[in-house]
């Protein structure tokens, strides 16, 4: 061991003369540890709102959309054929795009239509119904309240806009009708609503339908074409790059859009808040780092005969600063690992008891989901201790440059 080191641990186990300096440490390593507690708890509900926000978001959207500059995809079956060779890519399906009117008995509203091939699209759209977890094959095969009809599935909050219930009939209504003596004329379709599908997003369950993709092409007057292809991957994290490769498979007259992009001002502000709450909630660490530098001074003063002695010694300045970074250090990384337990513990507690309610009329989650990521703790142990750091190097600069004639002189 080295003298530092030994003259370090004394100093950080010996009883100060004055208690003042004790309760100063004391508060010192609290306040790392609580600010560490924050700061792990705050992040880790932050991260579970991003995870289980992009899980509903991609349980209803794909990971990637294949798609014409110019134009619908007309040889998309040939498409999917190829798309069945490309590595990484779990499922592709066709569909259909437009807005459209619904109307009922006694409402109308707005909509987002989308048709999709129910053979396929349950490789892709995993969430059209979380409470009841409804596939897209058997999307449509109920047809024994109205033989004949086709289905439709609603977003639960536009049905209640609607004012329907499963089994209701329901008319779409398409501005891409024809051109008649008259005018204009829309095309007026009925549809069997059979089922609901609910994400708990607004976005989606108040503007969107699907129906079937032959249906969707009929009512869109888009013939035998598509408006692109959804595609799921085996990795998400891996969308860009098969999208580069898909463009270079194709040709530069199609585009592809990954979920990043569809939906990037989203996850922007996601981040963004995270770091600024990181950002925030660090300040409690900053005060209690002032904290170690203002125990640090006191001790400085307090130790100066010793010092002197220790330079009358032989003791380097780089010697005499190591002596108080170490005890800084000591007190940040206690505090750190007592910071970093309580709040492992904590987030345990509140993912295992959820303990923490929310109300379901605003959130569309009713408890705080948590999600401890091993990154995410070790980045913030890191940066406590490097704050930590940073407050001893006043005080040591201050003990190393002592000068110890006069240190023994008035000491």
């Amino acid at each position: 061991m080295s003298f530092e080191l030994f003259i370090g641990r004394r100093y950080l186990r010996a009883k100060q003369k004055q208690a003042f300096i004790s309760i100063i440490t004391l508060l010192s390593v609290a306040g790392v540890a609580v600010g560490v507690m924050a700061l792990i708890v705050v992040i880790a509900v932050m991260a579970g709102f991003e995870s289980d926000l992009k899980s509903r978001i991609l349980g209803v959207e794909s990971h990637l959309i294949l798609s014409r500059i110019n134009g619908n995809l007309s040889n998309f079956n040939k498409i999917l054929d190829d798309l069945k060779n490309v590595e990484g890519i779990k499922g592709a399906t066709p569909f259909v795009k437009g807005q459209i009117m619904l109307r009922s008995d006694t409402r109308v509203a707005g909509a987002r239509l989308k048709g999709i091939e129910p053979n396929s699209a349950g490789q892709v759209i995993l969430n059209l119904n979380t409470d009841n977890l409804v596939r897209a094959e058997s999307l449509f095969q109920n047809q024994t309240l109205s033989p004949g009809l086709p289905g439709i599935i609603l977003g639960r909050e536009l049905a209640r806009v609607l004012g329907v219930v499963k089994g209701d009939r329901i008319y779409l209504i398409s501005p891409r009708g024809s051109i008649a003596p008259t005018g204009h004329l829309p095309i007026l379709k009925r549809f069997i609503i059979t089922g609901f599908f609910a994400t708990g997003m607004y976005e989606y369950d108040g503007s969107l339908a699907f129906i079937n993709l032959k249906d969707a092409q009929k009512l869109l007057r888009i013939k035998d074409g598509v408006s692109g292809i959804e595609i799921r991957l085996s990795d998400i994290y891996l969308a860009k790059k098969i999208g580069e490769k898909l463009i270079n498979m194709f040709g530069s007259q199609y585009q592809v859009k990954d979920w990043m992009q569809m939906n990037k001002s989203l996850f922007s502000a996601l981040k963004l808040e995270k770091t600024v709450m990181f950002i925030i909630l660090s300040l409690i660490i900053i005060i209690a780092a002032f904290n170690i530098t203002s125990s640090l001074i006191m001790m400085v003063m307090e130790k100066t005969k010793d010092i002197a002695i220790l330079k009358a010694m032989g003791a380097t300045k780089k010697s005499i600063g190591k002596i108080f970074i170490f005890k800084g250090l000591a007190i940040g990384i206690g505090g750190t690992i007592l910071g970093v337990g309580s709040g492992v513990l904590l987030c345990w507690l509140l993912k295992r008891y959820e303990f923490i309610k929310l109300p379901g009329d605003v959130y569309y989650i009713t408890t705080l989901p948590v999600l401890l990521q091993a990154v995410d703790v070790i980045l913030i142990g890191l940066a406590a201790i490097a704050i930590c750091f940073l407050a001893t190097i006043y005080p040591a600069r201050q003990a190393a440059g002592l000068d110890p004639v006069e240190a023994l002189r008035y000491g």
